[in-house]
């Protein structure tokens, strides 16, 4: 029997350097990362309470954290750094979605936020 869980961490907290504004390089801003993966559980997760049967979802933390540290112009280059980063690391994992918010953009208004979203598939 197969069991498909969707595994999610919420809005893991950023300051990060990414933006195409010189102004977004050198000061940062805050960034929310979101990740939910579809991942194929195997028995000994849900039957003998394993963790080496389902996807570490501090793994997915690790992963948001990396990319996130390395400047982007673009959020969509950093969303998908982090889903390509999910699926080459954990194996279970068959579709990775990754949201980053990015704070208050520099748009000379206000604004509460701008977002990406990728979704990937193994």
């Amino acid at each position: 029997m197969k069991h498909i869980v969707e595994i999610s961490v919420n809005r893991i907290k950023v300051h990060a350097f990414h933006g195409c504004h010189p102004q977004e390089r050198v000061v940062g801003g805050e960034f929310y990362v979101t990740i939910s993966a579809q991942v194929e559980v195997a028995a000994s997760a849900w039957r003998d309470d394993q963790l080496e049967g389902t996807a570490d979802y501090s793994r997915f933390v690790s992963i948001a954290q990396r990319e996130m540290s390395k400047p982007s112009n673009l959020l969509e280059h950093v969303a998908a750094r982090i889903a390509s980063a999910v699926l080459d690391e954990c194996p279970l994992v068959m579709e990775v979605s990754v949201a980053i918010e990015k704070e208050n953009p520099p748009f000379g208004v206000f604004c509460q936020g701008v977002s990406v979203k990728i979704v990937q598939k193994r």
